[in-house]
């Protein structure tokens, strides 16, 4: 009789471990799941913005080769200095 009584005991106390192990998996599991939600959110975040740059660096690429260019200088010989070609004809509005 002490035998299965002792028997018992030890096979609650190893219920009562496995059970309070899987406890603690189970709460590390969801603080895990959580953390990775925000690393998938944040790397997400960090791709667009890596998106972004790119565009940004191919506008800028495209801006400086514009700048190389005769349009370029053209343009801002018209704009800023107001230079035309010797045989065009300007029209300018007038103001009222």
């Amino acid at each position: 009789m002490r035998k299965r009584r002792k028997n018992r005991t030890g096979a609650g106390i190893i219920a009562f471990v496995v059970l309070i192990l899987f406890a603690i998996i189970s709460y590390r599991r969801i603080g895990l799941s959580q953390e990775l939600y925000k690393d998938n959110t944040e790397l997400t975040r960090l791709n667009e913005k890596i998106q972004e740059q790119q565009e940004r660096e191919l506008d800028i690429a495209n801006l400086r080769e514009y700048t190389k260019s005769r349009e370029y200088i053209e343009d801002i010989a018209r704009e800023k200095l107001g230079l035309v070609y010797k045989d065009e004809i300007l029209f300018k509005k007038e103001d009222k």
